[in-house]
């Protein structure tokens, strides 16, 4: 979606709507503003149920102090002006309490971006402000000397997080992706002790991040293109509804024939994108004029390599990747549906992604159509776009209720007898 001609009034609505509606704050809670090109500030008002907010509840602060509009400005209105006084060249702010941060705000932690490899780059530097009156001018001069020393995320004791950015969409990305990975800390450590990532790991990633790719000018869409981009974007949106893609997370490709396939871009909103934006790969060259995911090697050589397979997803939702980020093992053996469509989900090393996709690609035979990759993601891979979406929401609802099951008392599998069982019944064998 093309947010440069949204005025600032919508912009608010779309993002607020999507954090309270994604259980990121609260129904009194949060707030967000922008500046606009002329120094007017506008923000979220005070005392208006945030699920039921509509653009002309916005209110706008003139430069001089004068508001436009029916309500009062956020009570927090302080600390945004004092932030964009403290940095000029921040144009968004974003402030809420998602429960996971404000776990970490309440302990007097900062999440750590180091468990998976493009968190740290989305969230850059993160500071964190002592505690102060909500909506008191002190509060306000605690962040802004935060933000002030160039620092674009800030945690708050005892209250939550704050985020700037150039634009609203970059600052959801950021707010976003903290909450994420203060979810996936959390989880982690309810299994194990979380294992961060090396400066090697992070070299690995730098050293592939330039895709080189010949491109093509594609000329037509056939009708089962068409309808194969439709519903990649309708199971995309899915995803994200449920928690398993973020906004920057999540990559989704379906073959077309043959060796070709659609995927997703890299860089754009996943809850936003549309059939024209899933880039088609033909004969290995990349529709012009986009850019396909990076892990868009991996695809292509799991397309090569197993026929049976027509449709891929990596993910990285919170619960499975709690077992990416720990030494702790994955086991199905949970319900008959976990064992019939994950099966033995082998752990993979970091680099498989990067350095060796053939390889990686050669395991997802029929009996291993997923595996977890350390510290990095989850690949599925399915006969079919709803086939596969399916096998990784099996794999995130497992994984939550292993988490719970260990807070219960022992897990207890399914036994070998009841294995074959299933095995026999199902043609698993």
């Amino acid at each position: 979606m093309n947010q440069e001609f949204l005025h600032p009034a919508d912009l608010l609505l779309q993002f607020i709507n999507r954090i309270y509606n994604h259980g990121m704050t609260t129904t009194s809670g949060g707030n967000l503003s922008i500046r606009d090109e002329k120094g007017d500030i506008w923000i979220t008002p005070a005392g208006v149920d945030k699920g039921s907010l509509t653009r002309g509840d916005m209110v706008c602060v003139k430069e001089d102090g004068t508001t436009l509009g029916i309500h009062k400005p956020s009570s927090e209105f302080p600390f945004h002006r004092l932030i964009y006084q403290a940095r000029p060249d921040l144009k968004a702010i974003i402030h809420a309490h998602p429960p996971a941060l404000v776990s970490f705000s309440i302990v007097r932690r900062i999440p750590d971006t180091r468990l998976l490899p493009n968190e740290r780059q989305i969230c850059g530097e993160i500071g964190i402000a002592p505690y102060a009156l909500p909506g008191s001018e002190q509060l306000g001069e605690n962040i802004a000397a935060v933000f002030k020393s160039g620092i674009d995320t800030v945690m708050l004791e005892n209250h939550g997080v704050v985020v700037g950015a150039g634009d609203l969409p970059q600052a959801f990305n950021r707010f976003e992706t903290l909450d994420f990975c203060a979810r996936l800390e959390i989880e982690a450590r309810r299994i194990g002790n979380p294992v961060l990532l090396t400066d090697e790991d992070y070299d690995i990633v730098r050293n592939k991040s330039t895709l080189q790719l010949d491109t093509y000018i594609r000329d037509t869409c056939t009708s089962e293109e068409k309808e194969i981009r439709r519903d990649m974007c309708a199971l995309m949106r899915r995803a994200y509804k449920q928690g398993l893609f973020t906004s920057t997370q999540g990559t989704f490709s379906h073959r077309l024939f043959g060796h070709d396939f659609v995927i997703t871009p890299y860089g754009k909103d996943r809850n936003h994108l549309e059939p024209g934006d899933l880039v088609r790969i033909e004969n290995g060259k990349a529709e012009a004029g986009k850019q396909p995911s990076k892990s868009v090697f991996l695809h292509e050589a799991i397309y090569k390599m197993q026929p049976h397979v027509d449709s891929v997803i990596i993910a990285h939702p919170p619960n499975i990747m709690a077992f990416a980020v720990t030494d702790t093992v994955f086991d199905s053996r949970t319900i008959p549906e976990s064992y019939i469509l994950l099966r033995g989900m082998p752990k993979l090393p970091f680099n498989a992604v990067y350095n060796e996709p053939e390889r990686t690609a050669s395991l997802f035979r029929p009996d291993t159509p997923i595996a977890i990759v350390n510290n990095n993601c989850v690949i599925v891979a399915g006969q079919s776009l709803l086939n596969a979406f399916d096998r990784l929401e099996v794999a995130e609802y497992s994984a939550k209720s292993i988490l719970s099951a260990r807070t219960l008392g022992n897990v207890i599998h399914i036994d070998d007898d009841r294995i074959r069982e299933l095995e026999s019944a199902f043609n698993l064998e």
